[in-house]
């Protein structure tokens, strides 16, 4: 006998997300695909950091103030926390329309621009949208086939419209948006200030020991002892690397500053929206530097609208063979059903088997009898009762 059980198997939405996108832990991380970068990132920050704790704090921390290893470790787990918080979390991607919103959508794009004839180029997909009294063109999306809110673009590399779409970081893994554009401000500011402090403290850590020894002498010490391994290669490496990370870093910070004074993202200062040659003014600048640093840094951070791990129901039916051993007596099941033995649910055998009734002629050692007459007991009846 052969039975189908109905199975389903629990699918998370992020399964199904399109795009290039690579997720982790159930669908709790969301990076981009190319992390390699990324790992360069870790590794410089971690590496830097790990040597400059192991040597020069521990001299420092005697030497001046213990009070140095301790900034330090604030600024590096400050950012770390905000390096990951940017690298793991949605950038604000925008779902790709459904079938039925699609051709919804072009439904709606035919009747506006009517039928084109051939040969011609049809027109270009653009809603006119007001904000602040300044018009504001919204450009269709054909790989999500969605209209883009204000500030969206579409990322090339991940694959998916972001809205307030400031560009794609390599270095973090990741796009920057609307949703995880202030924990990237204050990563690249918190690196900037931990890449400072490390740069500083290096060369106070050469000065001191130039002081004691000399400069030329704390030089030509042989590497074997933990103090002249520092000095002569791991402080220069340290050096070396915080002095090439300080322009790029620090410069960036710059730049992002003044963008988010502006309230203006790096999409549009790259395109010239706001300062081309038409001079139309940014529409979400509040006019005020303190203000536009608040809603950008300070606004409230919206949910994501992604739902990665919402669930997606699944049923997979299999078939299990199983036999049941059947003594002599045993019935087939009824193949089908009065009118009044219907049950609720499904189907199933009843514990109570209905007698049969049995009619006289089928009694093989009893005679007939007519209606009235008393049943006669057989001998072996009488036997058995004494």
């Amino acid at each position: 006998m052969s039975v189908m059980v109905a199975r389903k198997k629990v699918v998370r939405k992020w399964e199904k997300l399109p795009g290039r996108n690579t997720f982790c832990c159930d669908g709790r991380i969301m990076m981009a695909r190319q992390k390699g970068i990324f790992y360069l990132t870790l590794f410089l920050i971690l590496g830097t950091c790990a040597l400059f704790f192991a040597f020069e704090c521990r001299y420092l921390a005697v030497q001046l103030s213990p009070a140095i290893p301790v900034f330090a470790a604030v600024l590096f787990l400050f950012a770390m926390a905000t390096l990951l918080r940017t690298s793991f979390s949605d950038p604000g991607v925008i779902p790709r329309a459904l079938p039925d919103e699609a051709a919804f959508i072009e439904m709606e794009i035919e009747a506006t621009n009517g039928t084109v004839p051939q040969g011609q180029r049809p027109p270009p997909r653009i809603k006119n949208f007001q904000i602040n009294n300044q018009i504001v063109k919204l450009k269709y999306c054909y790989t999500c086939k969605i209209f883009r809110p204000p500030r969206a673009s579409h990322c090339s590399i991940c694959d998916n419209c972001v809205e307030r779409f400031d560009h794609h970081c390599p270095w973090v893994g990741n796009c920057v948006g609307k949703r995880n554009y202030r924990y990237f401000y204050l990563f690249i500011l918190s690196l900037s200030l931990l890449t400072i402090y490390i740069f500083t403290f290096n060369i106070v850590y050469v000065a001191l020991k130039s002081l004691k020894i000399g400069f030329l002498n704390t030089l030509k010490e042989t590497p074997g002892t933990y103090p002249s391994m520092s000095l002569t290669v791991l402080t220069v490496l340290e050096v070396l690397i915080c002095f090439f990370t300080l322009w790029s870093v620090v410069g960036l910070t710059g730049f992002h500053t003044f963008l988010v004074a502006l309230n203006q993202t790096t999409n549009e200062d790259i395109k010239g929206s706001w300062t081309g040659k038409n001079r139309v003014q940014n529409p979400y600048s509040h006019g005020n530097i303190v203000k536009n640093c608040c809603e950008v840094l300070c606004g409230p951070l919206p949910p994501s609208v992604l739902d990665r791990r919402g669930i997606l129901q699944q049923e997979e039916s299999t078939a299990q063979e199983g036999s049941c051993l059947r003594g002599p007596g045993a019935q087939e099941p009824l193949a089908t059903q009065g009118p009044g033995q219907a049950q609720e649910g499904h189907s199933v055998l009843s514990s109570q088997v209905p007698a049969l009734a049995v009619s006289d002629t089928e009694m093989p050692e009893e005679k007939q009898r007519t209606p009235g007459e008393l049943p006669v007991p057989s001998p072996d009846a009488g036997r058995a009762e004494h």
